[in-house]
Parts: C-alpha cells; sequence; structure tokens
C-alpha cells in the first residue's frame, strides 16, 4: 500500500508531499503454510545432473575420509617416533608399519618385493609368539 503525507507535518517544506509504501499481503492470494516434508531437489533433475551430485557428494566424502586418515597417521607416527622400541615386538611393530607404507608405493609392486614383504610380515608374527 501507499501512504502520502504532507512533508509539513515530518519536518519538510510546505507543500512538499512524502510518500512511503509498506508491504501488505495480497489477500487474493491464498497463504501458503510451511512443512516440515523435505522436498528431494535431485528427484527434478535429468539422470546425468543426478550422477553429476552423487559424484561430487562422494568425492567430498572421500576427501573428509582421507584428511581424516591422514591425521590419524601423523598421531600414530608422533607415536612412533616419541620413544626407542623397549622390545623386539615394538620394534617389529614400527617395521611392519613401515612395510606397509612402502608396500602401497609402486616401487613395492614388484612381485619378488611383495613375497619378501609378505615374508618378513609373516616372521615378525612367528617370531612375536
Amino acid at each position: 500500500m501507499l501512504f502520502c503525507g504532507a512533508a509539513a507535518d515530518q519536518g519538510g517544506m510546505p507543500g512538499d508531499t512524502i510518500c512511503k509504501q509498506t508491504w501488505q499481503p495480497d489477500p487474493k492470494r491464498k497463504a501458503r503454510r510451511m512443512t516440515d516434508r523435505t522436498i528431494e531437489l535431485d528427484e527434478h533433475r535429468g539422470m546425468a545432473a543426478q550422477k553429476a551430485t552423487e559424484i561430487r557428494r562422494l568425492l567430498a566424502d572421500v576427501e573428509t575420509d582421507a584428511e581424516a586418515l591422514r591425521v590419524r597417521q601423523e598421531a600414530l607416527e608422533t607415536q612412533l617416533i616419541a620413544a626407542p622400541s623397549t622390545s623386539w615386538v615394538e620394534a617389529a611393530e614400527k617395521a611392519r608399519y613401515l612395510l606397509a607404507l612402502f608396500a602401497a608405493t609402486p616401487a613395492a609392486q614388484d612381485p619378488r618385493r611383495q613375497t619378501l614383504i609378505a615374508n618378513v610380515l609373516k616372521d615378525f608374527a612367528r617370531l612375536a609368539k
């Protein structure tokens, strides 16, 4: 709605007019109520857009998981570095961790190295008993 009045009433010059507009709901429109029901927006998209959205979500999850893993690895390595091993079992655990890191590298993909890593890990398990 538009309201107009004399400017002189509000400190303006005589003869001036000040108009103010205020919002009023349109009586012809039906009032819509909010609901607790969620709308699945992906249903209204094409299949390609849905797949792209799902890929973005999965990638975000993988990145979050990778960051959490990196933080846990740093914490473990801090513990492993903190003090020297007090037994052969502790030394074997540290070596087992290092072998697992090495096994994930391209240099460890050689079949002979894979066999050697597997044999050393078996030796550690056998000798720890």
